[in-house]
């Protein structure tokens, strides 16, 4: 009996150690996938930045385009209102000679 329970301890023994072997395995291809992950996740993140940092210059290029835009618009009216001010001031101008010129008749 004595041979029995030592085959059986035996036995007991070595299902452990291979199970302690498979759970290692399986351990280290676990922390193998987790790293992985981890990688894939990081490269993400650098993607996602690039994303980011790239609308961002786009959005900043645009911006500044739209200010251009504004203010070429802006000065357009400016001097368009100038050249209607000017018009308006030569036509009061014209017509104040005029009115001097008929009193000077009348005198």
């Amino acid at each position: 009996m004595n041979n029995k329970l030592l085959a059986c301890i035996g036995l007991l023994a070595v299902s452990l150690a291979a199970c302690s072997d498979k759970s290692k395995s399986e351990a280290v291809a676990a922390g193998d996938h987790a790293a992985a992950a981890a990688q894939d996740a990081g490269a993400a993140t650098v993607t996602a930045a690039e994303d980011v940092g790239n609308a961002t210059a786009d959005a900043a290029a645009n911006a500044g385009a739209a200010v251009d835009n504004a203010a070429e618009k802006s000065a357009e009216a400016a001097r368009n209102a100038a050249a209607d001010a000017k018009a308006a001031a030569d036509k009061v101008g014209r017509k104040t000679d005029a009115a001097v010129d008929a009193a000077k008749k009348t005198q």
